[in-house]
Parts: C-alpha cells; structure tokens; sequence
C-alpha cells in the first residue's frame, strides 16, 4: 500500500485560482472577452463553411466591434442588404450569451460592410438636413434599422438648426428630419 501525501494549496495559490475565476476588472476587459468569444466563435462558423477571412476584434464606445475581411465570397454572408450579415450577428451575440451569461451589443462587419452603411447613412442624413435647412419643411427619409436610424440622428445631430425623430412602426419606421 502506498501513501499518498496531499497537500493544502498555499495562500498565494488560493488567491490566484478566485482571481482567476473572477470576471473581467473593467468595462473595457468585458468588451475584449467578448470581441474574443465572438472571434472564436466565428472562426469555427467560416471553418465549417469553408470560408476564407481575417478576424479583427476591437473596442468602439461600450461596445465589442468584430470585423471579418480578407476572404473571397464574404459578401455571401453580407446577403441582400445586410440582412444575413444581421443574422450572423444576431447568433454570434448570442453565443457570447451562452458563454458570458451577458446579453452583448457586439457589433459584426464583414467585408466592411456595415462601414460603407454607415458612411452612406451619414451622407444621407447631412443631405436630408441640408434640404430641410435650405427649403424648410420636413424630410421623410426610407425605413431604416434602429442601428441606421441612429447613424443619421447622429449625422443631422451634428449640424445646429435642425432635429431629427423616428415616426412609425417596425418594420416601416423612418427618420424624419425638420427645422429645430
């Protein structure tokens, strides 16, 4: 028969495990684990696909932004309009759910998509408020997403004079810009 010796862990050991198993210190860290838990995810879903890409993860605001470029085919997973690029994300943020037990607002681009979206949707909402400023009345823009409506609030936000406001329901919601 043999001994076995066991020993305790020391302090320092204890310490270590608890900070270990401690969620991430600040805002920016949880961002991060994110970007990395999406990553992670994605890479597995572009192998299974058999798609080709570079997955970049970064931190915008308070949010995790995770971009895929590189490959060819990627506008496949853009789809008409964004619309398989929405629900691409859609299932990457709830796989950081699963593994965070934290509903996420990452943010997915691919192909830079959602940039060129988003750089478009400032022009429109500048131009819609320009007009409104020049003529006067109201601009009554084409139904949007609540993440393009936004950009152009934030685009007509920056230009003194005129408001802009979201009127109707999903999925015909739009923005309408008038004189402040």
């Amino acid at each position: 028969m043999s001994d076995l010796a066991v020993s305790e862990p020391s302090d320092s050991a204890l310490e270590k495990t608890s900070a270990e198993a401690e969620a991430p210190e600040n805002e920016e860290d949880e961002l991060v684990e994110e970007g990395e838990i999406a990553g992670d995810y994605l890479e597995q879903l572009l192998d299974i696909l058999d798609f080709d890409g570079d997955i970049d993860l970064d931190v915008e605001g308070k949010r995790a932004i995770v971009s895929i470029d590189g490959g060819r085919d990627l506008s496949k997973l853009v789809g008409r309009n964004g619309e398989v690029l929405d629900a691409l994300q859609e299932l990457t943020r709830l796989a950081v759910q699963q593994a965070t037990g934290e509903r996420s607002k990452l943010m997915l681009d691919i192909a830079g998509w959602r940039a060129k979206r988003r750089a478009d949707l400032t022009a429109i909402g500048q131009a819609a408020a320009k007009k409104v400023l020049e003529k006067g009345g109201r601009e009554v823009l084409e139904p949007m997403t609540p993440f393009e409506r936004k950009v152009v609030h934030d685009a007509v936000a920056a230009i003194g004079g005129v408001v802009s406001e979201s009127e109707g329901a999903e999925p015909q919601r739009r923005v309408v810009v008038t004189r402040g």
